[in-house]
């Protein structure tokens, strides 16, 4: 089973980083001072960090999602008997056209995953610095405009609040589950390049004419334990009583975060 624990745990940092260096520029917000530069400054500081976020994320998949097909290639060409290791398969591994679709629509796809954790942090912390700063001006309007008063302690804490809780937010999927924003982008990714390498060695493995495999093994706690040493089909036409991969129950198997991968065969009795 691939491991790109490395890969994802590096783009996480990049988020980790820039959660907190927008939470550093909330925290320097004066909600004492109401006036509209204010929050535009503090706003345009907030952009330019999540700007560099998403260049580093672009390149990051740019960089990753093609080693994830690469490493599906290999696994298929060592499953089928083509050459003995992986690093022997790595030398030869090439993407059909499929698979080149495939990184192409893949690159694209977690691209625009990556954007909308950042742009759904830009979309709450402009609503709320806005908001903020609004509540900040009534009440030292409220406390009177000559400085002799100024907001109390409790006030100010419950601002600062807000301000915080508007970058711990996260970003809600379809599922209408609520993530942080750096734990989203670790289960995507993860995601994605297990998915991705998989479709790459199903790609490979049809195009070689090999149209079954079996679900790896790995001591699954949850449902996936029902699927474990399976059998699919990897083409719904393939003859053969074997469950179809496009059909499989994504709540049970290859599912968000799943670890378990396919490797095929020609002959699917020798593994029942």
């Amino acid at each position: 089973m691939p491991n790109y624990d490395a890969q994802t745990e590096a783009l996480v940092r990049e988020y980790k980083l820039a959660v907190e260096r927008i939470k550093a520029e909330l925290d320097r917000f004066d909600l004492t001072d109401f006036r509209r530069a204010n929050s535009m400054a503090t706003l345009k500081s907030i952009s330019e960090i999540l700007s560099a976020l998403n260049d580093e994320s672009a390149k990051w998949v740019e960089t990753n999602i093609p080693i994830a097909a690469r490493a599906g290639v290999a696994d298929a060409i060592v499953a089928l008997g083509v050459v003995s290791t992986v690093s022997e398969a790595q030398q030869i591994v090439k993407f059909n056209r499929v698979n080149a679709e495939l990184v192409k629509a893949a690159i694209a796809d977690t691209q625009a995953d990556l954007l909308a954790v950042t742009q759904n942090i830009d979309r709450k912390v402009r609503a709320t610095v806005r908001q903020v700063a609004s509540e900040s001006m009534r009440q030292n309007l409220a406390q009177g405009i000559n400085g002799r008063r100024t907001m109390n302690a409790d006030t100010l804490s419950g601002l600062r609040a807000k301000l915080g809780d508007a970058v711990n937010t996260g970003i809600i999927d379809a599922s209408g589950r609520r993530w942080r924003p750096e734990v989203y982008v670790d289960m995507v990714t993860r995601t994605k390049m297990m998915r991705i390498t998989t479709e790459a060695t199903i790609n490979e493995a049809v195009q070689r004419e090999a149209y079954y495999g079996v679900i790896s093994s790995h001591g699954a706690k949850d449902l996936c334990r029902n699927w474990e040493g399976r059998t699919v089909k990897l083409v719904d036409e393939a003859p053969g009583d074997y469950p179809y991969y496009g059909n499989l129950p994504n709540r049970e198997i290859f599912h968000p975060n799943c670890k378990h991968s396919i490797s095929p065969v020609r002959d699917p009795e020798r593994y029942n």
